[in-house]
């Protein structure tokens, strides 16, 4: 049984990093501003880093991966349109309440698909190294967009299957 009066989590234990507290002192993409919230330097974080990433009204980021890190972003409010592959040949679009994966090394790039409203994300990495790689890649003209289909995300309605 613990002592009650053992100091030992009151610092080591439940950490609560204020907005006013965040590292905009971390890896940065062109494009997007990131900020640290849950890192091993601001409250000993082992595992995980996490943070907020802003993107302004018709911006986009650069092409990038993150190494061996995965990643999940949290879409606060806005759309985010996301392209990935070797060419940025695929696209997907996410939009407020909806979570977004990203594998290890998987070449990306995330768009605020809104002329007019910032897109505002929490993101979650698996790893405490900031790494960013920012590649110099050929584009996709006109990127495939990709639905999830699986027994639970049928697949989208075709025009003609709609009455």
């Amino acid at each position: 049984m613990t002592d009650p009066t053992d100091p030992k989590w009151k610092f080591h234990g439940v950490r609560v990093v204020k907005s006013n507290e965040l590292d905009t002192n971390t890896a940065q993409t062109p494009g997007m501003s990131r900020a640290a919230a849950i890192t091993h330097a601001r409250c000993g974080a082992e595992k995980l880093w996490a943070g907020t990433v802003v993107i302004h009204p018709k911006a986009k980021t650069g092409a990038h991966h993150h190494g061996p890190v995965e990643s999940v972003i949290y879409v606060v409010s806005g759309k985010a349109r996301m392209r990935w592959g070797d060419r940025l040949e695929f696209t997907a679009e996410a939009g407020p309440g909806d979570f977004i994966h990203v594998p290890p090394y998987v070449p990306h790039q995330e768009i605020n698909a809104s002329d007019d409203e910032p897109l505002s994300c929490v993101l979650c990495r698996s790893g405490q190294e900031p790494v960013v790689v920012n590649l110099d890649i050929p584009m996709a003209e006109r990127p495939e967009t990709v639905h999830w289909v699986d027994d639970i995300h049928p697949a989208p309605a075709k025009p003609q299957d709609r009455g």
